[in-house]
């Protein structure tokens, strides 16, 4: 993702892979707009939770919505970075790759933690300050957890790179190619590593603000960007195939969840969905692979053929979109706290809010936070 801009990653003479940025940037925008959700229905966690009364269509929508939008846009943002990971190690070397990673990553998050986190805390939401608590500063990456991540995920890869291996001669190498049997693995392969994680991890835990509940899809999908750009992966999808994958992993996703989640609810046994040895997790880990895996396949194939170009509002958004991600929690938490006395419906609030608040965050990022001296050559 994230504060690499794919026309960095891409060599000289290289296509420039704009559907690629697009891609991003849409989920940036749904980031922004999940949080928002989580802020009105109270499903999740988040540094400021409205006082809301949900009924029962805006528990199933704010429930499909958050469960669906989870289950596979960050896993495409980790797909995505490990696609560029390869490439980019391949002109730099492990020490230059490192060490861009770790200011492009880790520097921001180290600003996030010593500056926003606490503005939020104590100026926006009024907390009193108890004290320093390593374990407390640790966990206080925020939405930057995922640029933590990255960064781990991005000097594993480094570090193998650097063990010896005898490779084979590239007429010998046979290339990969997508196939219905080659996705439905994939599906499996993250579904099992899932339901055992949360085993021990269930849904709503963390360690240092890491859910490692949902890393199964994106250890996996970031491992499987690193495959497809070593053959090419992305661009073999053909766009009917996409197109069939994306309709069906919004039309079954829907339909599949009604089922499985609904009963549950009723039931009210939620912790069983959550984790642990019961069938109830096993079947929620099956129906979050498969959206993972069917969302990913068919925004990467649409997107290829329908949104490879990019006008100057776009490119201006794309740009700004790692700046969005940093900075967007203590703008959508003050424009929730200054709406908090009028009360709408949940579900036409959290509307409301989306259609004010993505365009403030870009609007502040372009026009302020990227204006910082020394900020803009971090993000």
């Amino acid at each position: 993702m994230a504060a690499i801009s794919i026309r960095d990653e891409m060599g000289k003479g290289k296509e420039r892979l704009l559907y690629l940025d697009n891609l991003r940037l849409m989920v940036i925008v749904f980031v922004v707009m999940h949080h928002l959700a989580v802020t009105y229905s109270g499903f999740g966690s988040w540094y400021y939770i409205a006082d809301t009364h949900l009924d029962t269509v805006s528990t199933i929508w704010f429930g499909f919505y958050l469960s669906f939008q989870q289950a596979y846009f960050l896993g495409l943002l980790f797909l995505v970075s490990g696609y560029f990971v390869a490439g980019s190690y391949d002109r730099k070397g492990f020490g230059r790759f490192a060490g861009e990673r770790f200011r492009r990553l880790i520097v921001p998050t180290l600003i996030y933690m010593v500056a926003i986190t606490p503005f939020i805390e104590y100026v926006e939401l009024g907390n009193t300050w108890t004290g320093f608590d390593i374990i407390g500063f640790l966990s206080s990456t925020g939405v930057m957890w995922f640029a933590v991540a990255l960064f781990g995920f991005s000097l594993i890869y480094g570090l193998v790179r650097l063990i010896p291996r005898r490779s084979a001669p590239a007429t010998a190498r046979k290339q990969l190619e997508p196939s219905f049997a080659g996705a439905v693995l994939l599906i499996l392969i993250i579904a099992v590593s899932a339901f055992l994680i949360r085993i021990v991890q269930p849904i709503g835990t963390s360690v240092l603000n890491m859910q490692l509940s949902y890393f199964a899809s994106y250890v996996v999908l970031f491992v499987v960007g690193i495959v497809a750009y070593r053959n090419n992966l992305f661009a073999a999808i053909s766009y009917r195939t996409g197109k069939r994958w994306l309709i069906g992993g919004i039309a079954l996703g829907l339909f599949a969840w009604l089922a499985l989640v609904i009963p549950v609810t009723v039931s009210g046994n939620m912790a069983a969905l959550q984790g642990g040895l019961t069938w109830q997790s096993a079947g929620f880990s099956v129906w979050e692979s498969f959206v993972a895996v069917a969302m990913s396949i068919g925004l990467i194939a649409v997107f290829r053929e329908k949104f490879n170009r990019q006008t100057k509002l776009v490119k201006t958004m794309s740009d700004n979109s790692f700046t969005v991600y940093m900075f967007h929690p203590p703008i959508i938490v003050a424009v929730a706290l200054l709406l908090s006395p009028f009360v709408l419906y949940p579900v036409v609030q959290w509307f409301l809010l989306c259609v004010i608040c993505v365009p403030l965050c870009f609007a502040a990022t372009h026009f302020v936070f990227r204006k910082i001296p020394g900020l803009k050559e971090v993000l």
